[in-house]
């Protein structure tokens, strides 16, 4: 990467370029030609942008941007300390099915309706794996929710009058402060300002402003900066002034005061005249008729209405670990002392929020084992590509630039060589034996064959077929004999608090899914966070961040990450203790064995250790009956939603299965409604064996049942609409209806829509 000026991205050969829009500075650049002079080389143009400047700037794709990103923090989403927030990459159309993480297809269901699921490269990582272009697993898409909620209510009248509010105040605020003799480095302006203020030490200047509970941007000893946006008033501008005033006479406050008022009223024009947006946006309807606290909370409860999620019922995804985020723990996250914070505040401003960190911190390294933690990465497989670079810069520090190999065994999570990929490793598939485990012959094979390129193994302990490595150690000490680290990947720790350390059985780093294990919500996937935890010959290595003192390897521009939700986790931790952490793991295994051992008659369980256990996850065969029945892993998944089930995991990590994940969260009885489900279910397949049902038209082909569906006046099905809707009594009281039916997957892959991807 090179930085430097426009002209000379203009005349460098450079593949793409990457410029922002408005720019770090405040200006607003025409940038037409360089994307003219990109293009004609062949190279791509980049653009990284504001959306709330973009209701008054042309659009970058009118201009010439191949892809457009940036953050949906100023539609309505708190600052919080750095995150989470939802980022944001667009593309043109021809570039749709390069992109990483989770597109939306365009599909129709069995009744010809429109239907909307999310297509193919969602899974990319699990079906590709190192050949895979991303390793997203984790998007923010409950911050993405609320954006668009946002942009909804106000519509695109609304969020034009917010940015024609705040352009006029930075405006108003400038012609101001010219008055003071105060020097504007930014001609052109949307709501940032570069200031080189007029006498007096710049320093006092930041302490005036502080007094009155302010901060500016510290640039350097001479010039600072100022952002204004919709929550800024008339009274914050004048306590700019005032500030700025600190050593001027009092009439200058007064006449600057005077110009600040005067030009309120004017229309201001920081915006240059070919750039003012002449395109529409938000054209959709429901931008333009959710204008009312009561139309809005009425569309919000519709929507609602059609998900199936775990305030209805248990969610068995398996490695997902869908668990109860409890009232207590989500209080704090409301609270503006955390949820309101700039990311860059003085230390002074922010002791709270790092001894919460730190004390955070603590207690996850006494959980893992581990001697210190980093909280920047904002997902889990952003966590592994961190843990990784960690792994690749001891490597470099020793000299050992050549280890580049990372060995990964076929049960691992499928971001796992995705991740190694990214890091730029070359990974090496390790075998797993018919019990699930690692082969440890083929693991000192590989580590020996590649003994001075080792860099590491990646290990998911307990791993994705629901097992605990029995010789974990002995996968272990291998790694470190030929020179390598050992990564075990932390997203199964809710199978391992108060039980066993990764870093005592000898892991050197992972992370850790604090929004599977340690209760932070998925909301619809996310916001995640994924910290890593080291050992202390690699804690000098992790993600570093300038307002920490040290830049280099950030991961992320804030320098803890998703900090604002970090108080779930403090607070779950905090209330169970030592004992209540264990007894959940302890219960989280439990139930997983107590599925297993009710379905085993019913269904073969893929993996079990020597002793017939498993962890705290089991897979069900399902491929059986393909050939007996003509049923697939699809067709029990889509079956159970007719009981008011969400779907286990299909066909991951063993195809043609289903994997399932209880958690501690559920009590006996929704396990057993969950069981009586899936034995049902069994008798309809057996059903079908015998003959008593269709083996093309049956309860399973056709599922799920819509009410329309099963409302219909002409009922051609060769079952009764009762079985259908109602294949257990249970379901007369409490009855969940899908909204669509069974979806056109091949449809859906070949008609992408719209992008869901918030992953920062």
């Amino acid at each position: 990467m090179v930085c430097g000026s426009i002209d000379e991205a203009k005349k460098s050969n450079s593949f793409a370029v990457l410029v922002q829009y408005p720019d770090a500075d405040g200006a607003v650049h025409d940038f037409t030609a360089l994307a003219e002079a990109v293009h004609a080389r062949g190279g791509k143009m980049i653009v990284a942008t504001d959306l709330l400047a973009l209701t008054m700037i042309e659009a970058p794709g009118v201009w010439g941007a191949d892809i457009v990103v940036g953050n949906t923090q100023r539609f309505g989403v708190p600052m919080g300390f750095g995150g989470p927030h939802a980022g944001f990459l667009a593309t043109r159309d021809v570039f749709k099915r390069m992109m990483p993480g989770r597109l939306v297809g365009a599909s129709v269901d069995a009744a010809g309706k429109p239907a909307y699921r999310l297509a193919l490269q969602t899974r990319e990582q699990h079906i590709r794996r190192e050949k895979a272009t991303s390793n997203i697993c984790t998007a923010q898409v409950l911050l993405a929710v609320l954006s668009a909620l946002y942009a909804a209510y106000h519509g695109p009248a609304g969020l034009l009058a917010i940015a024609e509010r705040v352009h006029r105040y930075t405006a108003a605020l400038r012609a101001a402060l010219q008055k003071l003799d105060a020097t504007i480095l930014n001609a052109t302006f949307f709501d940032t300002l570069i200031i080189t203020p007029s006498g007096g030490e710049l320093s006092d200047l930041h302490q005036q402003a502080r007094q009155r509970g302010m901060n500016f941007r510290e640039i350097d000893s001479s010039v600072l900066g100022l952002s204004l946006d919709e929550t800024t008033t008339v009274e914050d501008l004048e306590n700019v002034i005032t500030a700025f005033c600190y050593a001027l006479p009092q009439e200058k406050q007064q006449a600057a005061k005077e110009e600040l008022h005067r030009m309120l009223a004017q229309k201001p024009e920081g915006i240059p005249a070919a750039l003012k947006r002449q395109t529409s946006y938000l054209t959709h309807e429901k931008f333009h008729n959710l204008h009312t606290e009561t139309k809005m909370m009425r569309y919000l409860r519709r929507l609602a209405d059609k998900d199936l999620a775990l305030d209805r019922t248990m969610i068995p995804l398996g490695s997902c670990t869908m668990k109860l985020n409890a009232v207590a723990e989500m209080m704090p996250i409301s609270w503006p002392s955390f949820n309101a914070l700039h990311p860059f505040v003085p230390d002074d401003q922010a002791a709270g929020y790092r001894e919460m960190i730190d004390d955070l911190s603590q207690r996850l390294c006494e959980i893992t084992g581990y001697d210190a933690f980093s909280f920047q990465p904002n997902s889990g497989a952003q966590g592994e590509y961190a843990g990784l670079m960690v792994i690749r810069a001891y490597h470099e520090s020793r000299g050992e630039h050549e280890r580049d190999i990372c060995l990964i065994p076929e049960s691992a999570h499928g971001t796992n060589p995705a991740s190694a990929q990214m890091a730029g490793l070359h990974v090496v598939a390790v075998k797993c034996d018919g019990e699930g485990n690692i082969d440890i012959n083929d693991l000192e094979a590989r580590a020996k064959e590649y003994t001075k390129r080792l860099s590491c193994v990646m290990i998911t302990y307990p791993s994705t077929h629901g097992v605990f490595e029995e010789k974990i150690h002995a996968a272990c000490g291998i790694a470190h004999r030929y020179g390598g680290q050992v990564y075990i990947d932390g997203a199964n720790m809710n199978a391992l608090v108060g039980l066993a350390a990764p870093g005592l059985f000898g892991g050197d780093v992972s992370h850790l899914n604090l929004h599977k294990t340690f209760a932070i919500p998925h909301g619809g996937g996310g916001p995640g966070v994924g910290p890593i935890g080291v050992k202390k010959h690699l804690a000098a290595f992790l993600p570093g961040h300038f307002c920490l003192g040290h830049g280099a390897r950030a991961v992320t521009a804030a320098p803890y990450g998703s900090a604002s939700i970090l108080p779930i986790s403090w607070m779950y931790l905090a209330m169970m203790g030592a004992d209540g952490l264990r007894r959940a793991s302890e219960a989280a295994i439990l139930s997983a064995n107590y599925i297993a051992g009710r379905l085993q008659k019913h269904y073969p369980i893929v993996f079990t250790g020597h002793n017939g256990f498993i962890a705290h996850e089991c897979i069900l065969d399902i491929r059986p009956f393909k050939e007996s029945a003509g049923i697939e892993a699809e067709d029990v998944a889509k079956r159970l939603i007719d009981f008011g089930f969400h779907a286990p995991t299909m066909s991951f990590p063993v195809p043609g299965t289903l994997m399932v994940e209880p958690t501690e969260s559920e009590s006996k009885e929704e396990l057993d409604r969950f069981i009586d489900a899936m034995i049902a279910i069994r008798e309809e397949i057996r059903a079908i064996e015998d003959g008593r049902l269709d083996k093309a038209d049956n309860p399973l082909k056709n599922a799920p049942h819509t009410a329309e569906k099963v409302c219909v006046n002409d009922w051609t099905h060769r079952y009764s609409r009762e079985q259908a809707a109602y294949p257990v009594a249970a379901l007369r009281e409490n009855k969940y209806w899908p909204p669509v039916a069974r979806v056109d997957n091949v449809y859906g892959d070949r008609h992408l829509a719209i992008r869901l991807d918030t992953h920062e």
